[in-house]
């Protein structure tokens, strides 16, 4: 069977919300019905949205290190306050952008987005994602006794790419990664450090149907996936590696060093 990717349009919603019973609402209207084995994927700023993460950014009072860094990097004070307050790390950064981690996530400007709010707020990280993504794995598998993925999506931009593409930031009930090592290539040499990020790949396939506009498709449907599905719980390590065994970062950081 083809993989297929089902985008599912919902309301606008400016208030906290239930994010389960809104999916289940959702693909009752859109006469969609979540199959054994189907993967759920969900963007993470309807995730945040659900949760009330977003920040009127007037009411934001900038402290001196949010200062710094507005004048450093030519942001705004009161969006390098917030910046700074959801940052785990700082590594530097650009006119306009600075390069953070939060909670394992490399991303500019500690993943804040002005897109899809109202003026004067910006929305956030979702807390939590991957205990919300268990969450709504276990309520879908107790009620309809259906085993599904879960996967929370966001777009970002890729290292010395054109557009944004699209990565999971948490997930549940797939196995996120394909271990390749000892498999051959081929030529018949075996693979040494391959592995496949499945769950990436999958948000980023969602993403594309999904769209990043005014389309309203907070949700997505994917079919026929071939992703394993498991029972145990997923650790937000396993998505990730930390920031200094990150190519990118320590590549970056050594530069000065051969100029």
């Amino acid at each position: 069977m083809a993989l297929t990717v089902f985008p599912v349009k919902a309301e606008r919603k400016n208030e906290k919300f239930d994010i389960f019973e809104t999916v289940e609402d959702t693909l009752r209207k859109n006469n969609q019905q979540l199959q054994d084995g189907d993967v759920l994927v969900i963007s993470s700023k309807y995730v945040s949205n659900s949760q009330g993460r977003l920040v009127n950014i007037e009411s934001v009072k900038s402290s001196e290190h949010g200062k710094l860094v507005s004048k450093k990097f030519q942001i705004k004070p009161k969006i390098a306050e917030v910046i700074v307050r959801e940052s785990d790390v700082i590594f530097g950064g650009v006119s306009g952008f600075v390069i953070t981690s939060s909670d394992n996530i490399l991303a500019p400007n500690a993943g804040i987005d002005k897109s899809n709010a109202k003026k004067g707020k910006i929305i956030l990280y979702p807390e939590d994602p991957f205990l919300i993504a268990e969450q709504i794995k276990r309520k879908i598998f107790l009620k309809y006794l259906i085993h599904v993925g879960i996967i929370i999506v966001d777009s970002r931009l890729m290292p010395a790419r054109v557009g944004t593409t699209g990565v999971a930031i948490s997930c549940a009930g797939i196995e996120p990664v394909n271990d390749m090592r000892a498999e051959k290539d081929l030529e018949g040499n075996p693979l040494k450090v391959t592995f496949q990020a499945v769950v990436d790949n999958l948000a980023s396939i969602a993403n594309h149907k999904m769209g990043e506009g005014s389309e309203t498709q907070p949700f997505a449907i994917i079919r026929d996936s071939e992703a394993k599905l498991t029972d145990r719980k997923i650790k937000p390590t396993e998505l990730a590696v930390s920031y200094d065994q990150c190519v990118y970062v320590r590549g970056l950081g050594n530069s000065s060093q051969t100029n």
